[in-house]
């Protein structure tokens, strides 16, 4: 089964449902294996545990 792993700062639940949807959609089309085989899987990191540049996230975000 094909997995896709989005990791991204905290979501709301609406949110992450058409992440997984539209994700799902998308990469069935473009591979032509029926959506019902795809795992989305999203993994959640507060923005003090990112970083962009050297920079943390929490501090490029206004």
């Amino acid at each position: 089964m094909p997995v896709i792993t989005l990791t991204i700062s905290p979501r709301s639940p609406e949110v992450k449902e058409q992440l997984i949807a539209k994700l799902t959609e998308t990469a069935a089309d473009v591979t032509g294996i029926a959506a019902e085989k795809f795992i989305v899987v999203i993994d959640e990191n507060p923005v003090d545990n990112i970083g962009v540049g050297g920079v943390p996230l929490h501090k490029l975000i206004p």
